[in-house]
């Protein structure tokens, strides 16, 4: 009888022991699941590829014109007329020789970009620049990510992430202003 006692009390404490680790196992399981981050999404200035799918640059011009096709064929023109004298200065700027291995551009990413003290993410925040607004690059890091600029208007300089800016050629800053 105490032999059939023990085996009981043993069984019963073993039943529970594999329920207990059971539910433990179950429920670390799931807490583990749920801890994994999830895939890092593609965005379009990522890579070349989805970028040359995308241009935003067609996307804001198709807006333009439909909201006052009359006033966008009437602006064109004068448009076209009054950024000579605005290029004037910049020809000038253009003519100002830019240190070796810099070159222009425009910042290519439709929300702006955050301007940082050092070349990563949680480096202090020391400014911003607009879409379209000219640039000077000066110089990019050792893994190609940020890239070193400088704001033509501002002459403020700071680290922006690498692929929200485009390389602009001194004859083609008419073509983002129509």
């Amino acid at each position: 009888m105490l032999s059939g006692l023990l085996k009981f009390t043993l069984g019963f404490f073993l039943a529970i022991a594999v329920l207990i680790g059971s539910g433990v196992a179950t429920a670390l399981y799931f807490i583990n699941r749920t801890a994994i981050p999830p895939a890092k999404p593609i965005f379009a200035n990522d890579s070349p590829a989805v970028k040359a799918q995308a241009p935003k640059a067609t996307e804001t011009g198709a807006s333009n014109p439909s909201a006052t096709s009359g006033a966008a064929i009437k602006s064109s023109p004068s448009s076209t007329s009054t950024p000579s004298p605005t290029e004037s200065p910049k020809a000038v700027q253009s003519s100002k020789p830019l240190p070796p291995g810099t070159y222009r551009g425009r910042v290519s990413w439709a929300e702006g970009l955050s301007l940082r003290a050092e070349p990563n993410q949680e480096a202090q925040r020391i400014g911003g620049v607009g879409f379209n607004q000219k640039i000077i690059i000066l110089e990019e890091s050792e893994d190609k990510t940020w890239q070193k600029i400088r704001v033509e208007a501002s002459e403020q300089e700071g680290w922006v992430k690498a692929g929200n800016t485009e390389k602009v050629d001194e004859q083609q800053p008419e073509k983002p202003q129509q």
